[in-house]
This record gives C-alpha cells, structure tokens and sequence, in this order.
C-alpha cells in the first residue's frame, strides 16, 4: 500500500495517519521526499498488519493457547492504537476485536479436550485398578499366585507408565492409587497367608507320611502274608489321606513307602511261587479226582454216587494244597459235583415224603368223589329233562376231571 489514503506527509517529513477522530500526527523522517518519509511510517503499520495476520492464522489453526492468545492481543491493542503508523489502524483493531470469539471457542474446545483427555486417563488407569482387584478379589485356593503375581507386576509397571505420562489431579489421583495399592496389599497378605498354610499343611504331610514309612519299613520282613498285607493295604488308605508335602519331598516319600511295600510283596511272591511249585504235584492228583467226580454225573444211583463222593472228598483233603492261581477252578470242579448230589438227594426226599404223599392221596380220594356225585347229579338232570342243570353239571365236570388228572400226576411222583 503507499498509504495515500490513510495519510499525508508534510514537506518538511512532518507524517500525519487519518483516523475517524481527524488526523493524527504520528512523526517526523526529515531530509527525504514525502512519499519516503510516508512509506517509512506505512511499513510500520504493515509490521503491525502482519503480527495480526499470524495471530490470526494460529488462532484458527489452534496453534496457540487461549492464554497466550489474549496476551498477544493486549500488547498489541495499545500498540495499534496510539501506534505512529499510517494504515488501518481502526480496521486492525477491528480485527483484533474480532479474534476474541475464536479464542474463546479455542479455549472450549481446549477444556472440552483437557477434559475428554482427563476422562481418558482416568478410565485407562481404573482399568488397571479394576483387575488388580479382580485379580486380588479372587479365592485363594484357586489363585494362579504366579501368573497372577507377574501379571501385577506387569499393572505396576503400567501405572508409573502412565503416572509419568500424564497427571491428575491430587484427589482423583490418591482415590485410584489408594484402590490400585489396597489390591496389591491385599493380593500378598493373601499368597503371604496361602502359602503359610500350605507350608503348615505340607509340614503336617511330610510328617505323617514318614510314620506311614515307618511302619510300613517295620513290616517289610513279616511272613504273615494275609494280614501284612491286609495291613499295607491300611496305610495305602491312609497314605491317601496324609496330605501332600512339597513335590520333592513328596517323591522321595514316596519311594522309600514303594520301596518297603515292594520288599513284602517281592518276597511274598517268592514265597507263593515257591509254594506253587510243591504243590504242582498235588494240582495232578485233584485234577485226576476231579475228573473222577464228575463221572458220577448225572447221578442215576443216589447212595452209591453219595458213597462214591465222600470217599473222593477225603483223598481230596489228603490231596492238600494246589498252586493259588488254580485253586478257585479246581475246587468249583468239585463243588459243581456236589451240588449236583444235593439236589438229587432233595428231588428224593421231596418225591419220598409222606406227609406229601398223604395229602396227594387225600386230593386224589377227595376229587374222584365229588367226581361221583356229580355224575349222579347230571342222571338225575338228564332224566328230568332239565337243560340248565345239565349244563352247569357238564362244566363243573370238565373242571373237576381236569384236577384229578394234576393230582393224579403230583400222586405219581411220589416212590415208596
């Protein structure tokens, strides 16, 4: 601009700017031309014009806090004012009046922002809060202690993270840490307490267990096979039941406990393969008598078959022991054959009972009689002519000779 319109220089370099109020003498540049000394108070406005464009330019583009927004603005109101330049000053004030909107709403938007930031920080750090609690909150017998102690760990580390990264405020600040420290607290009281209990529990175990041992090494040498053994298969239960001491210690228990049981056992074992080898000689013999038993079947003469078995049952005595893998085959051999003479000998009592054979007797008598009378009765019907009586006769008759005849064959199965 060469600031003919907004002012005028003397011949004498005298400079004058025109305001809405009339002119104003702004300076002096002597010893120049008049549109030189014009132009040198022009170029101060324009030094002017162009802090207020920048202002201008960050203020839309948020590139300057509200603050320091209104800090430029209040130095450079007076100084357009009463400056000693020739332009538009009135139009620049303007301008700079006009910026007061902007920078207001700048200054919402930066607390709109400071407090969604705020909110932000504040939900990520309850986050944290949250499943440290969660993690503190759970029960102790089923608290993962060293993931969940690492993991912790890990929320720990994020916090001071955080904390350097961003501050709240003092109150909101304590209230999250005082949460965030109250879980780790409570989360070590917790393994403190758990595995306190556990040592305890663990001691208690270790402790019971070498009893167990003990007695357990102190029956090693029995040779009372039955009730040694009855009497490990008591501390098997109770082993059960001791508890668990630490694995390591758990293990090696349990090797010197193995170790004293598998010494009985072994031995026993020796024990009955050596008795199984003396008495393979006896299984021959039993297994010859057992073939012998059972040739009596099926048993056709009673007293001879019984005769028969009981010689038989005393060789077998005599026979002794057989190996114990076979003794539970071999004995049901026999039994079957026993059984089978039994239950002869019961058809026979049953078939020879006379007090059974009186009453088949007595049916049989009691049936043909009233058999008798009713014939008569169906005569005397038939010579009278008289049908229903007939008929009832006839019926009560197809009955009663059907009886006879089951009693008949009950009185059959009777011998003497």
């Amino acid at each position: 601009m060469t600031g003919q319109e907004w002012g005028r220089a003397d011949e004498d370099g005298t400079v004058w700017v025109r305001t809405p109020d009339g002119e104003r003498k702004v300076g002096q540049y002597p010893g120049v031309t008049q549109d030189e000394a014009l132009a040198y108070f022009v170029r101060k406005y324009e030094d002017l014009a162009a802090q207020v464009s920048l202002l201008e330019q960050r203020v839309k583009a948020g590139q300057v806090s509200p603050g320091d927004s209104e800090t430029t603005i209040k130095r450079l109101e007076p100084s357009i004012r009463d400056a000693n330049a020739v332009g538009d000053l009135d139009g620049l004030l303007t301008r700079l009046t006009a910026l007061a909107p902007a920078v207001e709403h700048l200054r919402e938007e930066n607390q709109k922002a400071k407090q969604e930031a705020r909110a932000a920080i504040i939900a990520e750090r309850t986050v944290l809060v949250e499943e440290a609690e969660t993690l503190a909150g759970a029960d102790p017998q089923r608290i993962p202690w060293k993931t969940s102690g690492d993991r912790l760990r890990e929320l720990f580390d994020e916090w001071r993270r955080l904390q350097k990264e961003s501050r709240l405020d003092k109150h909101t600040e304590d209230e999250l840490w005082k949460r965030f420290s109250h879980a780790r607290t409570s989360f070590d009281r917790k393994r403190r307490h758990y595995f306190g209990a556990l040592d305890e529990e663990r001691h208690s175990a270790k402790a019971a267990k070498e009893q167990l041992i003990a007695e357990a090494e102190s029956l090693s040498r029995s040779t009372d096979w039955g009730a040694t053994a009855s009497a490990y298969r008591d501390l098997m239960t109770r082993w059960k039941t001791a508890g668990r001491a630490s694995k390591k210690d758990d293990d090696a228990l349990w090797a010197r406990f193995r170790a004293a049981q598998d010494a009985f056992f072994s031995a026993r074992q020796d024990a009955n393969s050596a008795l199984d080898e003396e008495f393979a000689g006896n299984l021959e013999v039993k297994e010859r008598l057992a073939d012998e038993a059972e040739a009596l079947l099926p048993v056709k003469d009673l007293n001879a078959a019984k005769a028969a078995l009981r010689d038989l049952q005393v060789r077998w005595d005599e026979a002794g022991k057989v190996p114990r893998n076979d003794m539970q085959r071999i004995e049901g051999r026999l039994r079957r054959v026993e059984q089978a003479v039994r239950d002869a000998e019961q058809d026979k009592w049953k078939r020879s009972n006379p007090e059974a054979r009186a009453r088949a007797n007595d049916m049989v008598t009691q049936l043909e009689r009233t058999i008798a009378d009713a014939e008569a009765d169906l005569a005397k019907a038939q010579a009278s002519g008289n049908a229903r009586k007939i008929k009832e006769l006839e019926a009560s008759l197809v009955s009663r000779r059907a009886w006879l005849e089951q009693a008949q064959q009950a009185q059959n199965e009777f011998t003497d």
